[in-house]
């Protein structure tokens, strides 16, 4: 063989090396990337932006027809609009608050000749936002009734006076959050109550329906009726 052939061949060689050898270091940094990136993901989730608006007045109407004026606050996630609010929100953690919804329904009837919808504001429930997730869960109350019941929140424990499906039964009612079933549901006589009292050290929680107070000790697995106070209550 010739000294040029010879020549030729090294030289080809060492081409084909070099170029196998920078296919597999880009390959390498590729997959070092891709690697770099899922870590990434996983030590340093997205972090969401959560912000209450400005107060707005607005009307909203009940079943029956009647106005009454509220205030309302945009639910702002990231920039976009996600629900309408009204009330005082309740921290329950760090990062959970629950707060409750208010939202608009087209009134406008079929026969009704309207280029634009009829908006009308209702209330709606309770729900929860995580500030870190940026995740919304509508609240499923027992018993919670949109135009009567007046929620009073402690910890991550809610009363209110509920109604039953048909309207005709008044119950005082104590919900945990994450919980299926109420921890306190006794009927009662008389008109749903405003907000309930709640004290701490034992946790206990007072609704008032006129003059007629009726306490319960609240535990994480039930309520027990708390014996009425014979002492005279200070101003």
């Amino acid at each position: 063989m010739s000294h040029t052939a010879c020549a030729s061949r090294t030289r080809s060689a060492a081409e084909a090396e070099s170029y196998n050898c920078g296919t597999h270091m880009r390959t390498a940094i590729f997959c070092l990337g891709l690697l770099l990136c899922e870590l990434n993901a996983y030590a340093a989730p997205r972090t969401h932006t959560t912000v209450l608006g400005r107060w707005h007045p607005v009307e909203i109407r009940t079943e029956t027809g009647a106005v009454q004026s509220i205030k309302i606050r945009r639910l702002i996630i990231d920039g976009h609009i996600r629900e309408y609010t009204t009330g005082p929100a309740h921290e329950i953690t760090e990062r959970m608050f629950v707060v409750r919804r208010a939202y608009r329904i087209n009134d406008a009837l079929p026969g009704e000749s309207r280029k634009l919808p009829a908006w009308v504001w209702r209330l709606a429930g309770w729900m929860s936002v995580d500030r870190q997730t940026g995740h919304i869960s509508q609240l499923p109350l027992p018993s919670f009734d949109e135009e009567v019941s007046v929620a009073s929140w402690y910890r991550d424990y809610v009363a209110y006076c509920g109604l039953s499906d048909d309207g005709t039964k008044t119950y005082m009612m104590v919900a945990q959050l994450g919980k299926r079933k109420a921890i306190l549901k006794k009927e009662f006589s008389g008109p749903a109550c405003g907000a309930p009292r709640w004290e701490r050290d034992p946790m206990r929680v007072t609704f008032i329906n006129g003059v007629e107070k009726t306490g319960f000790i609240v535990r994480a697995r039930g309520a027990d009726l708390q014996p009425e106070n014979t002492e005279e209550e200070g101003p």
